[in-house]
């Protein structure tokens, strides 16, 4: 059955399956470039602590100005290159600020990057991007142009890696689901609504917070799909004329109610044989989901 779809989405794998995967942008990505450069700053900071100490215990014939520069040099070459390219090799693309920011480095084909796709990225960084050894002030200028002007914000570094900045998780909508029609809270007060269960309770809150995104013919045929469906497992019937719409909202709303009074019932009795504990489970338990979904 076809529905309405969001737009296609920008990635799609070598087998020509589409991805949905949400580009990170200037904003995110600029905070998670803040985060991994204090990182690096407490990298480079221990390396410093830990080669002058080398550096002091050597005889003073041995350390010249040309060692302390190499040992510089070289610890700018880790911090600045194999550090990054080390992390997002290890995590998959995921450095510290951007595991922070639910941020993730992808190949353009949706697979995990490599060592070459880190070191790449890694290098094109240090030379023109951050810090830009190369022209920094006109560098950085260029860079910020390419994300700007970028479809999916890709930098320099991902273009000449062949790789993307994406969001792991996608936010999630707040759906409306419809409350009890007035016209038929007596009926369902006293229908039997045991022969629903979870699996058809789910399908029912789906198409009801959905019911605005699909379009005609197949949103009807969906509720008179599942309006039938129900209808065989309620007793007794709604009242004749009810809309499909207005008679799947009401049973959803009432075995929602019945499932609160439920809860509130039990913790009652439990409150009422040992006074106090009710109060502590509640406290130990509020960040835990129900076992059973609350249709």
């Amino acid at each position: 059955m076809r529905v309405n779809a969001a737009p296609a989405p920008e990635l799609v794998t070598a087998e020509a399956v589409a991805l949905d995967l949400r580009p990170a942008r200037l904003g995110s990505r600029a905070i998670a470039l803040g985060i991994d450069v204090l990182v690096q700053a407490v990298v480079a900071g221990g390396l410093m602590l830990f080669a002058g100490l080398i550096l002091a215990a050597l005889p003073d014939s041995i350390v010249d100005d040309a060692l302390v520069s190499a040992v510089l040099r070289l610890v700018v070459v880790l911090v600045l290159l194999g550090f990054p390219t080390f992390v997002e090799t290890r995590t998959n693309g995921r450095s510290p600020g951007k595991s922070a920011m639910g941020l993730r480095v992808i190949r353009e084909d949706g697979g995990p990057i490599r060592v070459r796709h880190a070191f790449t990225r890694a290098l094109i960084g240090l030379a023109v991007e951050w810090p830009g050894l190369l022209l920094p002030f006109l560098t950085w200028v260029v860079t910020l142009g390419v994300m700007l002007s970028s479809s999916k914000g890709r930098r320099l570094g991902d273009l000449a890696a062949g790789t993307i900045v994406v969001h792991e998780k996608r936010p999630v909508p707040f759906r409306f689901v419809p409350a009890m029609p007035s016209a038929l809270a007596g009926w369902a007060a006293v229908t039997d609504l045991s022969a629903i269960d979870d699996d058809l309770a789910g399908q029912v809150r789906q198409f009801l917070s959905r019911a605005s995104e699909l379009s005609e013919p197949h949103r009807g045929q969906l509720e008179r799909m599942l309006a039938a469906e129900v209808g065989t497992r309620v007793t007794p019937p709604p009242p004749a004329g009810t809309p499909p719409y207005h008679f799947l909202a009401a049973v959803l709303a009432e075995r929602r109610r019945r499932y609160g009074m439920q809860l509130a019932a039990g913790r009652a009795v439990t409150e009422r044989l040992l006074p106090g504990f009710g109060r502590s489970a509640r406290r130990l338990t509020s960040p835990v989901r129900p076992s059973a979904p609350m249709f």
